[in-house]
């Protein structure tokens, strides 16, 4: 049984479909990337799995049981947890009261001074800050800073949206690396990125998403090696 299993949605927009048909699936203990172009439906996915949006049919299934008519708070209290693209951090307020925000489930309060301490030890820039209001870090702290109030919550699986949206390539190298570290200590990620060759040298399996359908799907070395995504994706 996957962890999480997306099947055969189909997501609109008033009249508009923005998600065709989409089926994806997660095993515990993947890095699982969702990449394509700007407007091609990856939020939108991320979005209706976190709650925020209902698919009109089919079904998500997390840990086999159905999450798609949940609202958004319940979806966070089965394990499921986003990183939204933007951050959306509290920006008046400091590194440490943005952390204790993200543990406000009744399992993650129980477990938050051992979160705390993960978090501090995964991203020690964030202890060294922890008094520090989250408007003057620079993108790249604000960024970790975003993805540690996620780990705070405790996720089973944890989907992360554009995290390397507007930072610097030495940056988007760390935020890769940290993404590979919180797998390693057996997170299981859902990645959704429009720079395609770095996510999917990241990730084990991908699924390249157009116009709100899903036009491939493969081993991250199987969609790097498609003729097709180094052209339309890759410029070779």
């Amino acid at each position: 049984m996957a962890l999480l299993e997306i099947d055969n949605i189909n997501v609109y927009y008033g009249e508009m479909c923005v998600l065709r048909n989409v089926s994806v699936q997660v095993e515990a203990g993947e890095i699982i990337c969702v990449v394509g172009a700007n407007g091609a439906g990856k939020s939108t996915l991320i979005n209706t799995i976190s709650g925020l949006l209902k698919p009109k049919t089919g079904r998500i299934l997390f840990n086999g049981e159905e999450i798609s008519r949940l609202e958004a708070h319940q979806v966070v209290e089965k394990g499921v947890v986003q990183v939204p693209e933007g951050r959306r951090l509290f920006p008046n307020m400091s590194v440490e009261e943005n952390l204790l925000i993200g543990s406000y489930t009744p399992i993650s309060r129980k477990k938050r001074k051992e979160n705390m301490e993960k978090v501090f030890t995964l991203l020690p820039r964030l202890a060294e800050r922890r008094k520090q209001i989250a408007r003057t870090m620079s993108g790249g702290e604000q960024q970790m800073l975003a993805i540690g109030r996620a780990l705070m919550a405790d996720p089973k699986l944890l989907m992360l949206d554009e995290p390397s949206l507007g930072l610097a390539p030495k940056l988007v190298s760390h935020v890769l690396d940290l993404i590979q570290n919180i797998a390693a200590q057996g997170v299981t990620v859902l990645l959704v990125e429009q720079n395609v060759y770095h996510a999917l040298k990241l990730c084990n399996r991908g699924y390249v998403l157009e116009n709100g359908t899903i036009a491939l799907m493969g081993t991250a070395e199987e969609l790097l090696n498609n003729p097709y995504v180094k052209k339309a994706y890759l410029g070779l």
